[in-house]
């Protein structure tokens, strides 16, 4: 956090087949070593892969999947007097966004299925229905909040 002048926000082009900002970021979050065009093929591949199981449009399912697993609360964790405590906050839309796009990822590769496109269409699907290890994580994160609810008055 710079002292003398606010860091300007980047913008994010749209991706080139759905015209879609978080399209772009899920992709984005996908790559590994800049390899784009490997990112952007195995993003395209699951969401056939989904739209074949669905049977609706792609891009809403994946946009519902988003939702589903954005979190409201999460703690962070503030030192009082010697004691640190986990102070439950309301997380800001552009980290709920980026959490739920991580954690798709991390579970989806964390998967068993052969390949990534079937992994993330699995775990895109599982997050849609809300079942699977992100809404898990989503779930955890917010009972955690709940339980640290006395510590509220610690907000900053």
């Amino acid at each position: 956090m710079p002292r003398r002048r606010v860091v300007k926000k980047r913008e994010i082009q749209p991706d080139p087949k759905y015209k879609d900002i978080l399209a772009a970021k899920f992709i984005n979050c996908i790559m590994r070593k800049g390899e784009k065009s490997l990112a952007e093929k195995t993003f395209y591949n699951s969401l056939e892969i989904l739209g074949k199981k669905v049977n609706d449009d792609p891009l809403t399912v994946f946009k519902q999947a988003v939702d589903n697993v954005k979190p409201v609360l999460e703690v962070k964790s503030r030192r009082v007097g010697g004691a640190t405590y986990q102070v439950p906050v309301e997380v800001r839309y552009d980290r709920r966004i980026s959490l739920a796009i991580r954690w798709i990822i991390q579970f989806a590769r964390a998967r068993s299925e052969k390949t990534m496109q079937e992994r993330l269409a699995a775990e895109l699907l599982d997050a849609v229905n809300s079942r699977g290890a992100t809404i898990k994580k989503k779930e955890d994160t917010h009972r955690m909040a709940e339980a640290n609810k006395a510590f509220a008055h610690y907000r900053w």
